[in-house]
C-alpha cells in the first residue's frame, strides 16, 4: 500500500489554509495556528487522517468497488481527469449535473444520447444529414461530452467518491449523504469536515497539494485493485482446476460403467451359453426342444421344411391314382394249366 510522508505533505504545501477571516470555526480543532493572517494546517493530524482515507480507498480497490473522482474547479480539473484515467476509474471535471446520484435513471439516458452520437460520427452516418443539422449534432455530442465524457462508461452508482473542494462540490456530497455513499474529501480551513466521512484536513488551492493528493488515492486504488485482480485470477484457476476435475471424475465414471456393463454382458452370454450345452436333448425329442423352444413350434418348423411344393405333390399323386385304377380294371383271370406248367418247367430248366 502506498505510504505518505510528512516531508511530502510540506513539500506540496498541503499546510497552507485560507485567510483567517474566511474559515469555518468546525475546522478549528484541524487547525494549528495562523501566520500572516493564514491559518496553518496542523499536519500531524492531516497525514493520520490521510492515511485513514488511504486505507479506506485501498480496501475499496481490493473489493472491487468503484470510485468517482470529482474537482470541478479549475486547478484540479485537469488532475482529476489524469488520475481517473490511470486508475481506470470515473470522474466529473466541468460541471456537476444536479441529481447526477439522485436521479441516475435520467443522466444515463443523456449518456445513451452521448454514445448514440458518437457511434453516429464514428461511422460516417453525419454525411447523411445536412450541413445544418451535422451542426446541430456536433453542438450536442460535444455538451453531452463536457459534463459526461468521465461517466459514459459508470452503469451504476459509484461505491465512494473522492472529493477535492467539499465547498465546491457540496451539491454531489449531499447528493451522496442522502444515498449512503461514502465520501472521501479534501477540507481547507474554509470547509464543513462534518459533511466528509473520511476527511483530509489540507490545502484545496494549490496544484502541486491537488496532484498529491489525488494521486496517492489513485495510487492506492491501483494497489487495492492488483490485490482484487490477484484473487480473482486464483480463483479462476481453482475454479478452473475443479472444472477439470469433475471432467476426469465424469470420464472415469463413465468408463467404469461401460467396462461393467461390458462384462456383465459378456458373463450372460457365457452362462447363457454353458446353460445351452448342459442341457440334455431326451431320446425322441426334437431338436431345439431341450434348448427351451416349444414342440408346437418345432413341429410346424420342420414341417415348413419337409413340406413340398404343390406342384411335385401333384406331380406324385396322378401316377398313384392311374395305378390305382389300372388294378381295380383288370379282371381277376386264372392262368391255364398248360401255360403255368411250361413256366415252371422253364423256370426249373434255367
Amino acid at each position: 500500500m502506498v505510504a505518505i510522508t510528512m516531508k511530502q505533505l510540506l513539500e506540496a504545501g498541503v499546510h497552507f489554509g485560507h485567510q483567517t477571516k474566511r474559515w469555518n470555526p468546525k475546522m478549528k480543532e484541524y487547525i494549528f495556528g495562523e501566520r500572516n493572517g493564514i491559518y496553518i494546517i496542523d499536519l500531524q493530524k492531516s497525514i493520520r487522517l490521510f492515511r485513514n482515507a488511504i486505507q479506506f480507498v485501498y480496501e475499496l480497490g481490493a473489493q472491487g468497488k468503484t470510485l468517482l473522482f470529482l474537482g470541478t474547479k479549475r486547478q484540479a480539473q485537469e488532475v482529476i481527469r489524469e488520475e481517473a484515467e490511470r486508475c481506470g476509474m470515473y470522474y466529473v471535471n466541468q460541471r456537476w449535473l444536479g441529481g447526477l446520484l439522485t436521479n441516475f435513471v435520467t443522466i444515463q439516458k443523456s449518456v445513451k444520447r452521448y454514445r448514440e452520437l458518437e457511434a453516429m460520427r464514428a461511422n460516417g452516418q453525419y454525411d447523411l444529414f445536412s450541413k445544418k443539422e451535422v451542426a446541430r449534432l456536433e453542438r450536442e455530442r460535444k455538451k453531452l461530452e463536457k459534463n459526461l465524457s468521465g461517466i459514459k462508461e459508470m452503469a451504476s452508482l459509484p461505491d465512494a467518491i473522492f472529493v477535492v473542494d467539499t465547498n465546491t462540490e457540496s451539491i454531489a456530497i449531499k447528493e451522496a449523504r442522502k444515498l449512503g455513499i461514502p465520501v472521501v474529501g479534501v477540507a481547507d480551513t474554509n470547509c464543513d469536515p462534518q459533511e466528509v466521512d473520511y476527511i483530509i484536513p489540507g490545502n484545496d488551492d494549490a496544484l502541486r497539494a491537488i496532484r498529491l493528493i489525488a494521486g496517492t488515492i489513485a495510487q492506492a486504488y491501483l494497489d487495492g485493485k492488483a490485490v482484487f485482480e490477484a484473487q480473482q485470477k486464483e480463483i479462476a484457476e481453482q475454479m478452473e482446476k475443479q472444472r477439470q476435475l469433475q471432467a476426469q471424475q465424469a470420464a472415469a465414471a463413465r468408463e467404469a460403467a461401460a467396462r461393467a456393463a461390458a462384462e456383465a454382458a459378456s458373463k450372460r452370454a457365457l452362462e447363457a451359453k454353458e446353460g445351452v450345452e448342459a442341457v440334455p436333448v431326451p431320446e425322441g425329442a426334437v431338436p431345439g426342444e431341450a434348448a427351451g423352444k416349444p414342440r408346437t413350434t418345432i413341429k410346424r418348423t420342420l414341417q415348413r421344411k419337409v413340406k413340398p411344393k404343390k406342384a411335385d405333390s401333384e406331380a406324385q399323386i396322378e401316377p398313384a391314382a392311374a395305378s390305382a385304377v389300372e388294378e381295380q380294371t383288370q379282371p381277376d383271370v386264372a392262368p391255364e394249366p398248360g401255360i403255368a406248367g411250361s413256366e415252371e418247367q422253364n423256370t426249373s430248366g434255367a
